[in-house]
């Protein structure tokens, strides 16, 4: 499969989103360029959707709710404490990760809270690399597969929220904290193509505030406010040959080390509303979110055949609206999710010294080099069923993701202009069982990604230049290469696991 040679909108910033997505369902749009596979890095909280395509607009979901609105804590009717093991793996072993977390719920009085704490081991993909030096054949490059030194991270992860329901109990207002101290963010390995060796390490946390209520006619509504930092650095090492001095001897082998800092922050309103409809059976509700992102610092990323070039700020404008309808008919669940996701987001280069541009005229110090405009029009569907009996239940459910967008790019450099559309199409199938005993239940979630992979190889794209000559195509110096060519990805699977045990206390 044949992609564009374009990273994903700071790939720190959109592993984020996903990870927040965990526990905060459509709270937090991710935003690619590229179908880089991902895995469940962050799938910590057991939730009644997942298994069922992660439907969550028009259902309620009493365990995991509270972790992505506090105010949703006022739901706690008895306490409850988990374990959860998740497992997950990309094909080709290109990576993998398990995670264990342990948390519970809370309710005392008019007062709830709940946290939880896990730790991860991640084991991501070996970088392919080139291997220089003198053969039968004279000097040579080969490229190939090598180990990292150290190729096995750890993470640990906090979250927690504490909240007061009203006298009635129709209104729940809950603040919670989330953060994290990451070694690796999977996925990073992929983007910093001929490297020896990756060295990760950062953090983010996370500050929200929430409140839902109840209103006439079993209505429900709720206010989401939150705000995250990430910061990540890369050391990445490169190998360097350095020419002996008479030309006759072969190159002494050598390497160099890159810093890279991966900055970004996330500013998000999330407002829902559900109602029956006529017939109680069924239910109705939409969301309506926007995310603001400022990206002060993005890494000197590096894919196959594209030369690293220094990367400035962005801006994002990231948006979802959508429509959920769900039906509760004795012990079986049906819902599906529709949400659309127009996205706007701003790259630039600027002007370390003066440039000249030709014709007399000069980019001034600061000035922009290269102006990038994304808009994208993304659409999510997801399906799913669930049976529960009093002993025992099953889950099935799919995930579709469509993502489009268009690039207009302004080269203020070699003074010229270009545009490019792309799409692609993600698939997750999902499955889940349940069972039920008087001290506990226990239950697994299984799903399977189909639609992403990992950049590889690609030939060289050439184009005319207004005057005329033939010339590369330039990479852009800000945080979204643009395309030298086009970028072969490497179709990949994405398998997670996880397997729950809910104990129930105070009942």
């Amino acid at each position: 499969m044949r992609k564009p040679s374009l990273l994903q909108n700071g790939t720190a910033a959109c592993l984020l989103a996903f990870l927040l997505a965990g526990t905060a369902t459509g709270q937090s749009i991710p935003v690619k360029t590229v179908p880089i596979a991902s895995g469940d890095q962050f799938l910590l909280i057991p939730s009644r959707s997942i298994g069922m395509g992660g439907v969550s607009i028009a259902l309620d979901h009493p365990f995991s709710d509270p972790f992505s609105n506090p105010g949703k804590g006022r739901t706690i009717r008895s306490g409850s404490i988990f374990g959860a093991s998740s497992f997950y793996s990309l094909s080709g072993d290109n990576g993998s990760g398990r995670t264990l977390p342990i948390g519970g719920l809370f309710r005392v009085g008019r007062w709830f809270a709940g946290g939880a704490a896990a730790i991860q081991q991640l084991i991501p993909a070996s970088p392919e690399f080139q291997s220089q030096g003198w053969g039968s054949a004279g000097f040579v490059t080969t490229p190939y597969r090598g180990e990292l030194p150290d190729n096995r991270y750890g993470t640990r992860y906090g979250t927690a929220f504490l909240g007061r329901r009203s006298l009635d109990g129709r209104i729940g207002f809950g603040v919670g904290i989330s953060g994290a101290h990451l070694e690796a963010l999977e996925g990073v390995e992929f983007l910093y193509a001929n490297s020896q060796e990756i060295q990760q390490s950062g953090g983010y946390i996370d500050l929200r505030a929430g409140i839902t209520g109840d209103l006439e006619g079993d209505r429900t509504f709720e206010v989401l406010v939150s705000h995250s930092r990430l910061r990540m650095t890369h050391d990445v090492t490169y190998l360097t040959w350095v020419e002996s001095v008479d030309l006759i001897m072969p190159p002494i082998p050598g390497s160099r080390v890159q810093r890279n800092l991966d900055h970004t922050n996330t500013t998000t309103l999330h407002l829902g509303y559900v109602q029956p409809m006529t017939d109680a059976r069924w239910r109705i509700g939409g969301i309506i979110t926007g995310n603001w992102k400022t990206h002060p610092k993005i890494p000197e990323y590096v894919l196959p055949d594209m030369p690293p070039v220094p990367r400035d700020p962005g801006m994002t404008w990231a948006y979802n609206i959508g429509v959920g309808i769900s039906k509760v008919e004795g012990f079986s669940t049906f819902g599906l999710d529709i949400i659309y996701e127009p996205v706007w987001t701003e790259t630039w280069g600027v002007a370390a010294e003066s440039i000249p541009t030709g014709g007399g005229f000069s980019i001034p110090i600061g000035g922009k080099t290269i102006e990038n405009d994304y808009h994208f029009n993304n659409l999510v569907v997801r399906i799913g069923v669930s049976r529960e009996h009093e002993t025992a239940g099953f889950q099935l459910g799919m995930e579709v993701r469509s993502v489009n967008y268009h690039l207009d790019q302004i080269n203020n450099i070699e003074r010229f202009s270009r545009n490019q559309d792309e799409q692609w199409i993600e698939w997750t199938p999902s499955w889940g069982g349940l069972l039920k005993f008087p001290e506990f239940e226990l239950r697994y979630v299984g799903r399977l990604k189909t639609g992403t992979g990992r950049p590889a190889q690609a030939r060289t794209f050439q184009r005319w230049s207004q005057q005329g000559d033939l010339v590369i195509e330039p990479s852009s110096p800000d945080y979204l290469p643009t395309p030298t060519g086009d970028l072969m990805i490497e179709d990949m699977l994405v398998m997670t696991h996880q397997i729950a045990i809910v104990i129930p206390i105070g009942r």
